[in-house]
């Protein structure tokens, strides 16, 4: 039984220009203890997925306005269920770790709060929560930095700070928005380690929402790969990566440079993400593959299970010719 059940997620913000739909019938499940990676480019519809399940797409302007999500059989869509599971059961790590953090308090009194609030601690049981959390996460000195303020720590050991707060209470999944963005490589692979072995410790679900497909290769069980608001292909990491289905996946795996074999010139998808209040009928996808043909402007692809992969789908009309030239 999956942990998390995203099924037809429809998520709308009413602008000035009319109506966007940033999520459009999103699908995917999350299994106890496995790591999910949501991939996509900017604007794809990652990041407001996250913010449906934790029950906090910005108000007015935002909705959900289809779909259900379900954790642990609760409808998180219901009214006050999210915000009774958050912190508690479903933990959330932002990309901007400055300014999440609040900069007047000390990082270790901010850590501390997450038991004073849920727990009933004391202040001294609280830091000495807050010390133990931080030695984890794999703060240097973290008895001589809790009393520090977050604009004294590096881009890296804030990020680990924010992991901190979010594990304070052992959640069941965790939720990483772009956790390893504005971070140099070492830094990038260091915070990838340290979610994939809290994960393993914990055996918590764990949700990873990035554009970068390096960074998830090693640590995903499962990829997501979402384009205008629409889940376009979806299975396991090495599945879809070795043998993708898609041509807009395709198209990522050509775009990411590599450090072995021989120097290539890279191949970028050609021309630029669509403009969600304006989509081309059909595939969202249609005006930059070279695949497409008069089927794709007339009718959007359903995601459908590949031919004998059970466990591998893509929305693409010819997900099957595109495999075989991805092979």
């Amino acid at each position: 039984m999956s942990l998390l059940s995203v099924r037809d997620l429809r998520v709308e913000f009413a602008t000035s220009g009319g109506v966007v739909k940033a999520v459009d019938g999103a699908s995917f499940e999350v299994a106890a203890g496995e790591t999910v990676a949501l991939l996509g480019e900017s604007g794809s519809g990652k990041s407001v997925t996250a913010q449906a399940v934790m029950g906090i797409v910005p108000r007015p302007a935002g909705r959900v306005v289809g779909g259900s999500v379900t954790y642990d059989g609760r409808d998180l869509l219901e009214p006050g269920t999210a915000k009774g599971l958050r912190g508690r059961e479903i933990a959330m790590v932002f990309q901007d770790p400055l300014s999440s953090l609040n900069p007047v308090f000390r990082v270790g009194s901010q850590i501390g709060e997450m038991f004073r609030r849920h727990r009933g601690a004391s202040r001294r049981e609280a830091r000495a929560a807050a010390l133990d959390l931080m030695k984890r996460v794999g703060i240097p000195a973290a008895s001589k930095r809790l009393d520090d303020y977050p604009h004294q720590f590096s881009g890296g050991m804030r990020q680990r700070v924010m992991i901190a707060m979010a594990l304070a209470l052992s959640p069941r999944l965790l939720i990483a928005d772009e956790p390893t963005t504005a971070l140099d490589v070492t830094v990038q692979a260091q915070i990838m380690d340290l979610l994939a072995r809290l994960q393993s410790e914990e055996g918590m679900s764990l949700v990873l929402i990035t554009h970068d497909l390096g960074v998830v290769a090693d640590v995903a069980d499962r990829v997501v790969l979402m384009y205008a608001g629409r889940v376009v292909e979806t299975g396991p990491i090495r599945e879809v990566y070795e043998h993708s289905a898609h041509p807009y996946t395709t198209g990522l795996m050509n775009s990411v440079p590599t450090l072995d074999g021989p120097r290539e010139r890279l191949t970028p998808i050609q021309g630029a993400p669509p403009d969600l209040l304006a989509l081309p009928t059909g595939c969202s996808f249609r005006p930059r593959c070279r695949y497409a043909d008069a089927l794709c402007a007339e009718q959007e692809p359903a995601l459908r299970d590949l031919t004998g992969r059970a466990t591998h789908s893509s929305a693409c009309h010819h997900a099957e010719g595109v495999l075989t030239n991805a092979r």
